[in-house]
């Protein structure tokens, strides 16, 4: 209950955040150009709001409602999720929306997506100059990698050391190489110390890659204890700290990947057990153990818990290898940040083909994806890099040419600016509750996911 709480308050403190900023840009488009603004308000108010306040003299309310699916800014003569049709039937007046040039309107209407977008950049370069760049370079991962059936017919092979491909070397271990690999001509590694050249096919399914169990990629991690919980099997069995683990139920291990594999092959068994007796006989193991202080082999039985844990950790990679950190100036921060999240934007745009897919259309999530997307401990550095790629696809999707969101409004306007011809007022209606009913739709089957997905389905 409590890591759901943190990750709600951060999600909260977010979505808050971004709605303020987004509903602010175009606040402050339709200000500079003197059309009225007549509600401003952090989340929806369906019959009523927990707050709002009206200063004096001025046309705008501000308030906060209790449905936290977003925001609006309400400005005066403009078609939008309000579906105030009644202020539509009045004489237009000249602080209205509806008789300002097509240029003004079409900048209020990016306002919003352009600050999304300055705010990310803005986050991503406060996060350099405050925290640096810190990461394990691919190259410095000296165990090597394990890799799936996929890529070893490719002519990967277990404990390669990924170096890069024909397009750069590779930084750290990311979605970012996962995604440089899958356009790929070609791959550079180092197997037993000398470079080799695969070729790749240049088009592996990114979404496969990562989703694939186990993944296409990942780094190798000894199989070395190095600490074990009290109480549980490990500790039972006199598995200490710096013993090996080699062998597990008859089959060789020779990383913690391979053990973790083979737990999950048992997972599958346990999930066909039907009575407790053909659980327990499931979680029985026999591990072989290269004991640290004698260098002796030794066979150990275990029954492993219904959560199939033996009790024992290895070493992270962050143990495993030196970090390391890049720091920047305020100064050198800023075109740095704006480098760092133009790469994000554009990885994501490239990832939305995906989207069309059978399995993409399954990956799609709601609220609950986006919260699970924050650390279950509070952590700052987590918090604004997570609120800059919510920013980032925030604006993004805002941008899409679907009526009631902002992309929908731009698309109107240009083909105003280029024919001369304003849409009526009766079809912007009209298309402003087709497009509600596509987000409706949208959001019902992200939210569905989220649910299949908890109850295991997908």
């Amino acid at each position: 209950m409590e890591i759901f709480l943190i990750r709600a308050l951060q999600f909260v403190l977010a979505i808050s955040i971004l709605i303020l900023i987004h509903e602010g840009g175009h606040f402050l488009f339709a200000k500079l150009f003197g059309i009225r603004v007549e509600k401003f308000f952090l989340f929806f108010d369906p019959w009523f709001h927990l707050f709002q306040f009206k200063p004096k003299n001025s046309d705008t309310t501000y308030g906060v409602g209790w449905l936290p699916l977003g925001g609006y800014c309400k400005i005066a003569g403009m078609i939008d999720e309000s579906f105030d049709t009644e202020q539509m039937k009045q004489p237009a007046q000249p602080w209205e929306f509806r008789t300002k040039p097509a240029w003004q309107r079409l900048l209020v209407m990016i306002g919003g997506v352009l600050f999304n977008f300055l705010l990310a950049l803005f986050i991503y370069a406060m996060i350099l100059f405050t925290w640096g760049d810190t990461y394990i370079p691919v190259k410095s991962m000296t165990h090597g990698m394990r890799f799936n059936t996929e890529a070893k017919q490719l002519g990967f092979k277990d404990g390669d050391i990924l170096i890069g491909t024909d397009k750069g070397e590779f930084k750290d271990f990311s979605a970012d190489m996962y995604r440089d690999i899958s356009e790929a001509q070609y791959a550079d590694v180092i197997r037993d110390g000398k470079t080799k050249r695969i070729t790749l096919p240049g088009e592996i399914n990114l979404l496969g890659m990562l989703k694939n169990d186990p993944p296409f990629v990942r780094p190798l991690l000894p199989c070395v204890i190095d600490s074990v919980i009290p109480g549980m099997p490990a500790a039972k069995a006199g598995i200490v700290k710096g013993d090996r683990i080699v062998g597990f139920n008859g089959k060789a291990v020779g990383s913690y990947n391979e053990f973790t594999e083979h737990i999950a092959r048992l997972s599958d068994v346990l999930a066909v057990s039907t009575t407790s007796a053909d659980s327990i006989k499931a979680r029985k193991a026999t591990i072989i153990v290269s004991k640290a202080a004698t260098g002796t082999n030794d066979t150990v039985n275990v029954t492993l818990t219904p959560e199939l844990l033996v009790g024992f950790n290895v070493k992270s990679l962050a143990a495993l290898y030196e970090p390391v950190t890049k720091e920047y100036d305020f100064f050198e921060s800023l075109p740095a940040g704006v480098s760092y999240g133009i790469d994000v934007l554009s990885g994501y745009v490239d990832d939305l083909k995906y989207v069309f897919s059978a399995e993409g259309a399954k990956s799609l999530g709601g609220f609950g994806a986006i919260g699970s997307l924050f650390p279950p401990v509070w952590d700052w550095y987590v918090f604004w890099k997570m609120t800059a790629f919510i920013s980032i696809m925030l604006a993004f999707m805002n941008l899409l040419p679907i009526p009631a969101l902002d992309g929908g409004h731009v698309l109107f306007l240009i083909y105003e600016m280029i024919t001369r011809r304003k849409p009526s007022e009766t079809f912007m209606i009209r298309a402003e509750y087709v497009g509600f009913a596509i987000l409706i739709i949208l959001m019902v089957v992200a939210n569905m996911n989220d649910v299949l997905r908890w109850l295991g389905y997908i």
